[in-house]
């Protein structure tokens, strides 16, 4: 499956447009999250939702908003004027929620120790799953393994 999640901020507001065959509606926006170590330079990406979703995109959400976004990752070749090829990741949008108002660096840097990201306060508003069936209870005599299992010799 190919289904990533990004928080990250609205740096270029969202544009609407509509497709010529059918009139979908397209939004596009471009967002910047933080690099992984504090001495590396944020990330661009480029986030595109449509339909419904581009309306929503569209009306609620501009350049400056903290987001969390649900969708798939694509990599897109672009000829440049220099005369290369480039690849650019590009995410099509299937959720987006908004975080609070405070900056994106600042809740990474308040992650705790162990680098557990909090999460964000505002649920979907879509209506909640099926609660599921209650999971069995573990015998006390079980003891998990002491270390992770190597999925490396796993081929895919």
């Amino acid at each position: 499956m190919n289904n990533c999640i990004l928080m990250a901020e609205i740096i270029q507001a969202p544009q609407l447009r509509y497709t010529s065959d059918n009139q979908m509606a397209v939004a596009e926006f471009v967002i910047q999250f933080p690099g992984l170590r504090p001495d590396e330079a944020p990330s661009q990406m480029k986030v595109v939702g449509w339909g419904n979703l581009a309306q929503e995109i569209q009306a609620q959400y501009q350049a400056g908003d903290r987001i969390l976004l649900e969708g798939r990752l694509s990599m897109n070749t672009v000829e440049r004027p220099e005369g290369f090829r480039e690849k650019q990741a590009e995410m099509t949008a299937q959720r987006i929620y908004r975080l609070e108002a405070t900056s994106l660096s600042s809740s990474f840097a308040a992650a705790s120790p162990e680098g557990e990201t909090p999460l964000p306060s505002r649920q979907p508003s879509q209506p909640p799953m099926a609660q599921a069936a209650p999971s069995p209870t573990v015998p006390a005599a079980y003891e998990a393994p002491a270390e992770e299992p190597d999925y490396d010799d796993i081929p895919f």
